[in-house]
């Protein structure tokens, strides 16, 4: 007998306590964990209490353990709002064993239901090949969301850098650390994700069929894709905030050119009218109020044509 039960909030949805105590290969998807919901199925199925504890406090790292009667799986996955930036961390847990499959997660996951679809319309071709194909199904549906939200941060990336090239401004320094911190996010959990599928996918872990082990390997490789674009993404954001700082520099550098220039110019102007303005009979005549007026005209000129020469404007 093939059985696909559903449980939120401690209720069972698809037949009651019966199908708990019955015999046969079952799926059993928790959603919202408690103390009552886990007590019950740890008795039916003999959880240990060390995974259960885990499942109750959903801050675990990706890993993998075995217990006597069934292998403890936490895989992780991340789905993403209309920012891009702002994440939203999904933690599944998995009790695996030979006849049945426990996941528990606090958040509703697309691709775990599109998993359950899938199973319901025909459950020998998915849960009938065993428990392990299951959690291949939900591994992979996990991996492969995050396809998605690496493609749109690709694509915001080539956007910044265009921008920042045209007109560089504070708020795109304040969204290159925001786009370098969800990097860092995505790589911590991604990273030790790697090393759990990759274990996945080799023989000999308990209730892993050797054939389920090639379906692993593929998500092992979605995984590598996944942490090579992540590489790519540090490296091109890198050189984003290299030439945010360039333009900086630059804008720095031209704003500083034109003072430097405008004093150039003033400096003898001042000198000119401080010289001409002295109180002495001798530069009071017409004569001098003359050669002050066409030293402050011509000196002026010949500084900016001097300048264009330089190509110093």
């Amino acid at each position: 007998m093939i059985q696909v039960c559903l449980m939120k909030d401690g209720t069972l949805f698809t037949g009651g306590e019966e199908l708990l105590a019955e015999e046969g290969r079952k799926w059993i998807d928790v959603l919202h964990p408690d103390e009552a919901v886990m007590a019950r199925l740890a008795e039916r199925f003999g959880l240990h209490r060390l995974a259960v504890e885990d499942c109750l406090h959903l801050d675990q790292r990706p890993k993998l353990e075995e217990y006597p009667n069934h292998v403890f799986i936490v895989l992780q996955g991340f789905t993403a709002g209309k920012d891009v930036c702002e994440l939203t961390l999904h933690e599944h847990h998995f009790f695996l064993a030979k006849e049945w499959i426990i996941s528990v997660h606090e958040l509703a996951f697309a691709g775990l239901d599109s998993v359950q679809q899938r199973v319901r319309a025909d459950p020998n071709a998915t849960l009938g090949r065993g428990t392990d194909f299951i959690l291949y199904l939900l591994a992979d549906g996990l991996v492969d969301a995050q396809f998605p939200i690496l493609d749109t941060f690709g694509d915001e990336l080539e956007d910044l850098e265009v921008s920042i090239f045209e007109r560089a401004e504070k708020s795109q320094l304040q969204r290159i650390f925001e786009m370098k911190r969800m990097l860092v996010q995505l790589r911590r959990v991604l990273s030790p994700q790697r090393d759990v599928v990759g274990l996945m996918a080799r023989r000999g872990i308990p209730h892993v069929d050797e054939r389920s082990t090639l379906y692993f390997r593929d998500v092992y490789d979605h995984l590598v894709r996944l942490y090579e674009q992540i590489d790519a993404g540090r490296d091109i954001l890198g050189n984003v905030m290299d030439g945010y700082l360039s333009m900086v520099a630059n804008k720095t550098n031209d704003i500083t050119k034109q003072l430097t220039i405008f004093a150039t110019i003033f400096l003898p102007l001042s000198f000119i009218v401080g010289f001409f303005g002295q109180n002495f009979d001798a530069l009071s005549s017409q004569g001098s109020y003359i050669a002050m007026w066409v030293m402050i005209i011509a000196l002026p000129v010949g500084l900016f044509f001097w300048f264009k020469h330089k190509q110093w404007l």
